[in-house]
C-alpha cells in the first residue's frame, strides 16, 4: 500500500524536468499567478514555484492590493480558481506541494513545499473566499471511495486547513467544519474530527467541545476521535468532568481497541481535587471483562519477544492482544507523568478492605505502579504487606493477575522480581509466601529471560543462610519443579551450585536440595541432566567418607534423597508401560550399591547408623518405593534386628552386670521356651563397657559396631518395610508390641541414694532407652484395629507415663547427666540438655550430706530448677511451670522435687501424629488367653487421666510448632533458632495444612474428653460446697484433670487460630472444625453459613466457662471466643459476651499460691486487657476498678484481695494498674478531635466523655501515693506523659470552641487535670531526689510535654479573649507525699536567685520553666481558673 502512494508522486516528480503543458489563460487569475511566480500546469504534473514561498506570498498580495479593480480583482481571482480546479487533475495539482525551482540554499523559509491551495489560504485577503470555494467543492467527494493512487479528496482539502498561520474567520470556519461532519460519512467524519485541533484557534475551544460533547452523545462510534480531540482542547474542567461522567457511562461496553484513547481522556481529565473519585469509578468500570481474551491464550501460544508482528497476520485476536499493552502504556505514561494519579491509585487500592472486594486489576495496576513510579516503591511495599496480613491477598487472586495480564507484566519483569526480593527479607513468613508466589508465577508466566533470573534469585536464597528465606526458596523450587520440570530441566546449571553452599543448611533443608536436584538428575533428558548426577555422586561419596558427622550427615540424606528418586514406584502412572513402571535391572543396581555404600559408610558409627535408619524409614513412609527395592531392604532389616536386638526369653544373658537382669515390661504370660525379648540393659552394658575399656577404638574396622542407640530407629525402619510390604498389617512383627524387655528393676526406692554416680547415669539411660523403645512401639501399632492390640497400645502408653516418673527421680540426683540421643540429625551443641535440674539435683545432694534435715526447710523455697525450668518453658506453654509447684505440694512431705521432661524433648523419640488416634479409644476390652488359646480372664482397659495428659501435652505441642504462626513465635535474641524444632523431624516432614486436618479429625474425641473433665470440675464444685476435703491423692488427680483441661483448650485454641484458614483451599477445613462442634449441641442437616456455625461454636465453647479450673484455663478459653469472634461478621453480641467472661474471671477466686507465679501475672495482665479491649466503656470498666476494688484492697489485711474483684491483690496490683494506664491512653488517644462545625450535641458528647477520661486518669495517678513500687511509679511517667500528649492533641482543640458555651465544664475539666499534672510534677522531683536513673529518664520528655500544655492552654484563652485570666508562677518541688523538698533550701542565695530569674523569664517568654525543675501546669491553671473566676 505505501508503495502504491510512492509511485505516481514519483512519475510527476519525473516528468516535472521534461517538457510539459503550461496553462496558458489569460485570465486575472493565471496572469497574477504568473506575474506572482507560480506556473500552472496541467493534466497531472506539479505546478512549478520559481520564488520562494514567502515572497511568492508577498508579490500575489501586492499584486491584489496595488490592482485597479481591487477589490473587485479578488473575486475575480476566486472565480478563476474556480473554473481551474473544476478539472480533477488541476484540483489535484492545487492541494498537492508545488515543484520549486530555485536551489534549496535561496530558499528563506523551510524546504517543505506547500501546495496552491495553501499559499493562497496564507493571504488574508484571499481566505475567506477559497475557504468557502473549498467547502462547495468538498461534499462532492464525500461519499467517494478512495482512488487508485492512495489520495481521498476530502483528507487532502482539510488538511490544507492545518496549522495556518492566522484564520480570518474562525467562528464561520468552525461553523463550516461542524456543519459538514454532522452531514459526512463516519470515515470522514474521524478525519476531520482528528484534524479539528490543527484547524481551530484557542477561542473556537468551548464552541466545539460543546459540539462534539453532543456528537459524543448521538454517536458511539465517533467515542475515539471525539476523545482524542477533546483532550487536545482547551476546555473548562467542570466541561471535562461532564465528559468524563458521559464516557464513564459507556466504558464498560467499548470495544477493546477503543480503550486506550478513552482512558488517556479520563486520566488526562483528572485534577487534585477528583483524583481519588475518577480513579476509584474507573477501577469499577475498567473490570476483568475487557481483558477476559487474554486468558484465553496460555503464554505458550504468545510469542512475548515479537508481539508486534503478530497483529500482521490479520487476525483480529493477534490484534486485540496488541490493544492491552497499549492500554497499559497510556496508563503508565499517565502514572509516571502525574503524581496525582499513582497516589490516588494507591489509596484506592488500599481502601479495599473485603477480601471478595479485590480484583487481579488491582494487584496488576500495584504492579505497574511499583515498576514504573520510583518515588512510590515504599507506599506499594507497605500496601501489599498490610493486604497480605489482613489475608485479602490469596493466590487465587495472583495467579489470576498473571493468567490474565502476562503480557503486560512481562515487560516489568525485573520490577516484579525486585518486589518479590524485599518481601522475601521480610520476617512475617506470610509477606515471605506472597513473595514465592510472585516468584512461581512469574516463572510460569514469562519468557525464558525471566525464567533465568527467577532461578538465579531463588538459588540466591537458597545461598543465602537466612532460615526462613532458604527454606521458601526451596519450597519454591520444588513447587516449580512439579509444575514444569522440563523447563526446570533445561535451566538446571543455575542450580547446580547450590551443592557448594550445603554446609550451614539444616537437614529438612538439605533433604529439599537432593530432593529437587535428584528429581531433575533422574527424570530430565537434557544433557545438563547427566552432569547434575555425576557432581551429587561425587558430593555424596565425599561427604560419607568424612569422619565429620555434619559432613557424613550430608552424605547419608543425600544419598538416601537420591535412592529414593531413583527407585521411585512408578506403576501407578496410567501413561508409562509395565515395563517402564518399575525398576530395570541397571536401576536397581544402581540403587542398591549407593545403598550398601551408605551402610558401609556408616556401620562403624552408631549414630550414623542411627540416622541411616531413620532417613531410610522416613522415605519409606512418604514415597511409594518399587517393590523390588522394598523387599531387598525389608529382608535385610529383618535379618539385622533379629540378630542384633532381639534374643530368647528362655536365653537369660550373662555376664557380670552391675544389676541383676529380668524381663519386664511383658504383656503376656510368656511360655519360656518359645518367647522373645529385647535385649536392652546386655548391650546398653557391653557398649559402656568398651567406651570405659577403650576397646571401641580397638575393634577391627570390618567389624560392626552394635549399638543400643539403633535399637528404635532400626524397628522404625522395619516396621514401614513390613507396613508397606503387607498394606498396613503387622502381625510379621506384632510379637515385639509385648514381648519383655531384659531390664533390672527400675523403682529407685530405698537405693537410690547409695548407687554411684555412674550406676545412676547408667539407670538414667536405661530408662531413656526404654522409653524410646516403648514410645517406636506404639508410633508402630496405634492404628491398628483389633481390641486386643489397641488394649496393648494402651498398656505401653501406662507403661511410658510410669517410666517417665521414674526417669523424674533418677534426673533428679543425677547430675550433668547426657541422655542417649533420639534424634540423630542435629549437630551435638544444640542437644545438651538444660542443666538447671542437674545443678540443682546437685545442689540438694550436697544439702543432704551436709545439713541433713535442713532439706525439709529449702523444698518450701522456689528452686533454682524451677525458675529456670518456667523460663525455658515460657516459649513453649507457660502454664507446664504449675506442674512442679503443685507436685511439691502434694509430695512435700517426702522432699522430691519434679525435674521437667521438657528440658530433656530432643532426647525422646517423636510421637507420630497418628499415635493420637488413640484418643477414640473409650473402654477397650481385652482378653487373656491361656495356654490353649481359650478366653481365661477379661480386662476392661480405658485412657486414664495420666495416659490422656501424656497425649495431649505432646499435640499441644505439635500444634503449637506447625500452626502457630511464625511471627508469633519468633525466637529470642542470641537463642539458638534450631532448638524450637528439636524433635519434630517427622512432623516438620508434612504440610500445616495436613496436621491440621489430622487435628481436626480428632475433634470430636477431643470434645469428648473435654465435656467429661467439664463434668468432672463440677462435680468437684459440688462437693467443695458440701465441706469434702481434698487429700493428697485427690490434690494429684485434681493437677491432672486441670492440665488435661489446659491444654484441650490449648489445642481448640491452636486449630482455630491457624491462619492458614484465610486460603480458599483451607475453607473447608474450617468449616469442618465448626461443624464439630456445633453438632455437639444440635443435629445439622443442611449446609450452614458460617456466621451460623460460628455463633453455635462460640455457644458450645462459652458453656464451659463455669467449670474452669485455673485462670490459665479461663484465659485459653477466651481467646478461643476471639478466634471465633474475629472470623464473624455480627460481632457486636459476642465481644459483649467476651467482656462479661472475662470480667467474671477477673472477679473469680482462683486456687492460692499461683498469685505469686510469673505465669499467673502474664496471663492475669493479658485477661485485664481483653476485658478492657471488649467492653463498652472503658472509662467506665477503669473508674469501677479503681474506683471500686482498689479502695477495697487499701482497706482489707496485708494478704487479703479486693472482694469485688478477688484477683486483684497488692502483689497484683502492679498489673492492674499498668494495664488500666494504657488502656486509658490508647482509649484517649483514638478519639477524634473534633472540628467546630460539629453539631453541639457532639461536642457536649466529647466533653462529657474527657471529663471521664481524666477523673479516671486523676485517680489513677492519685494510687502512686498508696503504692509508690519503682513499677506503678514507672508506668505513671510513661503513661502519663502520653495522656497529656494526647490530651495535647484531641482535647485541646475541642476546648478552643467548646470554652464559650461550656465555661464551667472546661474549667472544672482544667481544674481536675491540673491536680493530676502537679503530681506528676511531684514525681518528677521524687525521682531526681532519688537519683533513680530507671526513672529519670522519663523526666525531662515529661516536663516538655508538661510545659506544652502551659502553653497550649495559655493559647486557649487568648482565642477566646481572656489574655488577663493567665498568669504564671512558681511550684515548689515535693515529693509524692506532698512534702516540700528542702534540698534546695541549702544551697542558700544562690538558689534563690535562680528562682528569681526563672520567674522573670516565665513572666517575659510565658515559658513555664523553674530552673531545673518545670513550674508545674497544674499550679498555673489553677490560678487562671481562680481569676476567671473572680471575673464572673
Amino acid at each position: 500500500m505505501t508503495e502504491a502512494k510512492k509511485q505516481p508522486l514519483s512519475r510527476k516528480t519525473k516528468k516535472s524536468h521534461v517538457s510539459a503543458e503550461v496553462e496558458e489563460n489569460d485570465s486575472v487569475f493565471v496572469r497574477l499567478l504568473k506575474t506572482s511566480g507560480l506556473i500552472l500546469k496541467t493534466g497531472d504534473n506539479q505546478n512549478q514555484l520559481a520564488v520562494d514561498q514567502i515572497v511568492f506570498q508577498r508579490k500575489l498580495f501586492q499584486s491584489l492590493r496595488k490592482h485597479p479593480s481591487y477589490p473587485k480583482v479578488i473575486e475575480e481571482f476566486v472565480n478563476g480558481l474556480e473554473s481551474h480546479i473544476e478539472d480533477l487533475d488541476s484540483l489535484r495539482n492545487c492541494l498537492m506541494s508545488c515543484e520549486r525551482l530555485q536551489d534549496e540554499e535561496a530558499s528563506l523559509g523551510t524546504s517543505y513545499s506547500k501546495s496552491l491551495i495553501k499559499l493562497l489560504l496564507g493571504i488574508d485577503i484571499l481566505q475567506p473566499a477559497v475557504i468557502k470555494t473549498l467547502f462547495e467543492k468538498l461534499p462532492e467527494f464525500l461519499f467517494e471511495t478512495v482512488s487508485s493512487d492512495g489520495i481521498s479528496m476530502p483528507r487532502l482539502i482539510i488538511s490544507q486547513l492545518k496549522w495556518l498561520d492566522r484564520v480570518v474567520d474562525g467562528k464561520d470556519l468552525t461553523t463550516k467544519i461542524m456543519q459538514l461532519i454532522s452531514v459526512a460519512p463516519v470515515h470522514v467524519q474521524h478525519d476531520f474530527i482528528t484534524s479539528l485541533p490543527e484547524i481551530l484557534g484557542d477561542a473556537q475551544h468551548a464552541s466545539v467541545g460543546r459540539e462534539l460533547s453532543d456528537l459524543l452523545a448521538e454517536n458511539t462510534s465517533l467515542t475515539v476521535p471525539i476523545l482524542d480531540v477533546l483532550s487536545s482542547l482547551r476546555l473548562d474542567p467542570s466541561f471535562l468532568s461532564k465528559v468524563r461522567q458521559l464516557v464513564m457511562g459507556k466504558l464498560s461496553s467499548v470495544a477493546l481497541q477503543d480503550l486506550p484513547v478513552i482512558i488517556k481522556f479520563i486520566l488526562h481529565s483528572i485534577t487534585t481535587t477528583n483524583a481519588l473519585e475518577v480513579v476509584s469509578e474507573l477501577r469499577e468500570k475498567l473490570n476483568g471483562q475487557h481483558f477476559v481474551l487474554l486468558s484465553l491464550f496460555p503464554p505458550s501460544q504468545v510469542n512475548l519477544s515479537s508481539r508486534g508482528r503478530a497483529s500482521s497476520s490479520g487476525s483480529q485476536e493477534n490484534k486485540c492482544l496488541d490493544y492491552i499493552p497499549l492500554l497499559f502504556d497510556v496508563i503508565k505514561s499517565a502514572i509516571r507523568y502525574e503524581k496525582t494519579i499513582s497516589e490516588a491509585w494507591i489509596k484506592v487500592v488500599e481502601s479495599v478492605v473485603v477480601e471478595s472486594e479485590h480484583k487481579s486489576f488491582d494487584l496488576a495496576m500495584l504492579l505497574i505502579i511499583y515498576s514504573t513510579n520510583t518515588q512510590t516503591k515504599k507506599s506499594i511495599e507497605r500496601v501489599l504487606r498490610n493486604k497480605i496480613r489482613s489475608g485479602c491477598l490469596q493466590e487465587d487472586l495472583v495467579q489470576s493477575t498473571f493468567s490474565i495480564y502476562y503480557l503486560v507484566l512481562n515487560d516489568i519483569c525485573p520490577s516484579i522480581l525486585s518486589l518479590a526480593q524485599s518481601l522475601f527479607h521480610s520476617q512475617d513468613h506470610r509477606i515471605i509466601v506472597f513473595g514465592s508466589l510472585l516468584y512461581k508465577y512469574s516463572f510460569k508466566y514469562f519468557d525464558a529471560y525471566c525464567q533465568q533470573e527467577v532461578l538465579g534469585a531463588l538459588a540466591s536464597f537458597v545461598c543465602s543462610g537466612s532460615e526462613s528465606e532458604v527454606d521458601t526458596a526451596l519450597d519454591v523450587l520444588f513447587m516449580l519443579m512439579k509444575l514444569s520440570p522440563s523447563v526446570l530441566g533445561l535451566n538446571a546449571v543455575f542450580l547446580k551450585g547450590i551443592l557448594d553452599y550445603m554446609e550451614h543448611m539444616s537437614p529438612q533443608q538439605i533433604r529439599k536440595v537432593f530432593s529437587i536436584l535428584s528429581t531433575l538428575a533422574c527424570n530430565s533428558q537434557h544433557e545438563a541432566s547427566s552432569h547434575i548426577k555425576d557432581d551429587m555422586h561425587l558430593v555424596i561419596r565425599k561427604q560419607l567418607s568424612s569422619t565429620i558427622f555434619k559432613y557424613k550427615l550430608i552424605g547419608i540424606i543425600g544419598a538416601i534423597t537420591m535412592a529414593g528418586i531413583m527407585a521411585e514406584d512408578r506403576s501407578g502412572s496410567s501413561n508409562l508401560t509395565p515395563r517402564e513402571a518399575g525398576l530395570s535391572s541397571e536401576q536397581f543396581t544402581q540403587v542398591t550399591s549407593l545403598l550398601q555404600l551408605v551402610h558401609s559408610c556408616t556401620e562403624q558409627s552408631p549414630r550414623a547408623s542411627a540416622l541411616y535408619y531413620d532417613e531410610f524409614a522416613n522415605l519409606i513412609q512418604k514415597e511409594k518405593v518399587a517393590a523390588q527395592t522394598l523387599e531387598w531392604i525389608g529382608q535385610t532389616i529383618f535379618s539385622d534386628f533379629q540378630d542384633t536386638f532381639v534374643v530368647d526369653l528362655c536365653a537369660l544373658p550373662e555376664g557380670d552386670f552391675p544389676f541383676p537382669v529380668r524381663p519386664l515390661f511383658g504383656l503376656e504370660e510368656q511360655n519360656t521356651s518359645d518367647g522373645i525379648a529385647v535385649n536392652l540393659l546386655p548391650l546398653l552394658y557391653s557398649e559402656e563397657s568398651e567406651k570405659d575399656g577403650g576397646q571401641m577404638a580397638s575393634q577391627e574396622s570390618d567389624q560392626k559396631l552394635v549399638s543400643v542407640l539403633c535399637l528404635a530407629p532400626c524397628f522404625r525402619l522395619l516396621r514401614f518395610c513390613v507396613e508397606k510390604q503387607f498394606n498396613g498389617n503387622l502381625e510379621e512383627i506384632d510379637g515385639l508390641l509385648d514381648c519383655p524387655v531384659f531390664l533390672t528393676d527400675l523403682e529407685p526406692g530405698e537405693g537410690l541414694e547409695s548407687m554411684s554416680a555412674k550406676e545412676r547415669a547408667f539407670m538414667c539411660s536405661l530408662t531413656f532407652l526404654t522409653l524410646n523403645w516403648f514410645r517406636e512401639v506404639v508410633n508402630a501399632f496405634c492404628q491398628q484395629t483389633s481390641p486386643e492390640m489397641k488394649g496393648k497400645v494402651l498398656s505401653r502408653l501406662r507403661d511410658i507415663v510410669e517410666l517417665q516418673a521414674v526417669l523424674e527421680k533418677y534426673l533428679a540426683v543425677t547430675p550433668d547427666y547426657i541422655p542417649p540421643l533420639a534424634n540423630f540429625d542435629l549437630e551435638t551443641l544444640d542437644l545438651i540438655p538444660h542443666g538447671s535440674s542437674a545443678a540443682s539435683a546437685k545442689s540438694r545432694t550436697k544439702g543432704k550430706t551436709e545439713r541433713g534435715k535442713k532439706q525439709k526447710a529449702d523444698t518450701n523455697k522456689a528452686s533454682p530448677s524451677d525458675t529456670l525450668s518456667k523460663e525455658d518453658n515460657s516459649e513453649y506453654d507457660p502454664v507446664l511451670s504449675g506442674k512442679s509447684q503443685l507436685d511439691k505440694e502434694v509430695t512435700g512431705k517426702e522432699g522430691n522435687t519434679s525435674v521437667s521432661l521438657q528440658n530433656y524433648h530432643a532426647f525422646f523419640r517423636e510421637l507420630d501424629i497418628e499415635v493420637f488416634s488413640i484418643l477414640h479409644c473409650g473402654l477397650v476390652t481385652k482378653f487373656i488367653l491361656d495356654t490353649e488359646m481359650h478366653t481365661e480372664a477379661t480386662e476392661v482397659l480405658q485412657l486414664g487421666p495420666p495416659e490422656l495428659l501424656f497425649l495431649l501435652e505432646d499435640l499441644a505441642q505439635k500444634v503449637e510448632n506447625m500452626l502457630t504462626p511464625s511471627f508469633a513465635k519468633r525466637n529470642p535474641f542470641l537463642k539458638n533458632k534450631g532448638n524450637r524444632n528439636i524433635g519434630f523431624l517427622h512432623l516438620h516432614q508434612r504440610r500445616a495444612h495436613e496436621i491440621a486436618h489430622h487435628v481436626i479429625q480428632l475433634l470430636s474425641p477431643l470434645c469428648n474428653h473435654l465435656e467429661n473433665i467439664h463434668n468432672y470440675f463440677q462435680c468437684f464444685v459440688a462437693e467443695n460446697h458440701s465441706g469434702a476435703g481434698m487429700s493428697g491423692v485427690r490434690a494429684q488427680e485434681y493437677h491432672i484433670m486441670s492440665s488435661c483441661y489446659q491444654r484441650l483448650l490449648q489445642i481448640f485454641y491452636g486449630v482455630f487460630a491457624w491462619n492458614g484458614f484465610c486460603f480458599s483451599g483451607h475453607h473447608n477445613l474450617l468449616y469442618s472444625a465448626l461443624e464439630v462442634l456445633t453438632r455437639r449441641l444440635k443435629q445439622i442437616e443442611d449446609e450452614q453459613a458460617l456466621d451460623e456455625l460460628l455463633s453455635q461454636s462460640f455457644s458450645y465453647v462459652q458453656n464451659f466457662h463455669a467449670s474452669v479450673p485455673n485462670l490459665q484455663c479461663g484465659v485459653y478459653l477466651i481467646r478461643i471466643l476471639m478466634v471465633f469472634l474475629e472470623k464473624s461478621t455480627t460481632a457486636t453480641p459476642k465481644k459483649e459476651q467476651i467482656a462479661i467472661l472475662a470480667r467474671q474471671f477477673l472477679c473469680r477466686a482462683w486456687p492460692q499460691g499461683e498469685e505469686k507465679s510469673s505465669i499467673f501475672n502474664e496471663q492475669l495482665h493479658d485477661l485485664l486487657c481483653i476485658y478492657l479491649e471488649h467492653t463498652d466503656s472503658v472509662l467506665k470498666a477503669v473508674e469501677e476498678i479503681a474506683g471500686v476494688g482498689v479502695p477495697e484492697l487499701i482497706n482489707s489485711p496485708k494478704d487479703a484481695a479486693s472482694s469485688t474483684f478477688p484477683t486483684l491483690t497488692r502483689h497484683t496490683f502492679v498489673i492492674f494498674f499498668r494495664a488500666m494506664m494504657a488502656e486509658l491512653e490508647k482509649t484517649v488517644k483514638g478519639l477524634q478531635a473534633g472540628t467546630a462545625a460539629d453539631m453541639p450535641q457532639v461536642h457536649e458528647e466529647k466533653l462529657l466523655y474527657w471529663n471521664m477520661a481524666v477523673r479516671d486518669f486523676s485517680i489513677l495517678i492519685n494510687l502512686m501515693k498508696v503504692f509508690d513500687s519503682h513499677p506503678v511509679l514507672h508506668a505513671c511517667l510513661k503513661y502519663g506523659r502520653l495522656f497529656v500528649e494526647a490530651f495535647l492533641k484531641q482535647c485541646m482543640p475541642l476546648l478552643d470552641f467548646s470554652f464559650r458555651k461550656h465555661r464551667e465544664d472546661v474549667l472544672s475539666l482544667l481544674e481536675t487535670f491540673q491536680l493530676s499534672t502537679r503530681l506528676l510534677h511531684h514525681l518528677c522531683g521524687h525521682s531526681k531526689i532519688h537519683q533513680d536513673m530507671r526513672l529519670t529518664k522519663h523526666v525531662p520528655f515529661l516536663k516538655k510535654t508538661l510545659e506544652l500544655l502551659v502553653c497550649r492552654v495559655k493559647a486557649m484563652l487568648v482565642l477566646n479573649n481572656c489574655r488577663e485570666a493567665f498568669w504564671l508562677g512558681n511550684l515548689k518541688n515535693r515529693d509524692l507525699q506532698g512534702e516540700e523538698i528542702m534540698s534546695q533550701d541549702s544551697q542558700g542565695s544562690l538558689a534563690d536567685g535562680n528562682e528569681a530569674g526563672t520567674s522573670s523569664r516565665i513572666s517575659g517568654s510565658k515559658a513555664p520553666e523553674d530552673g531545673d525543675d518545670a513550674a508545674s501546669n497544674g499550679e498555673q491553671e489553677s490560678d487562671s481558673d481562680e481569676s476567671e473566676a473572680s471575673s464572673d
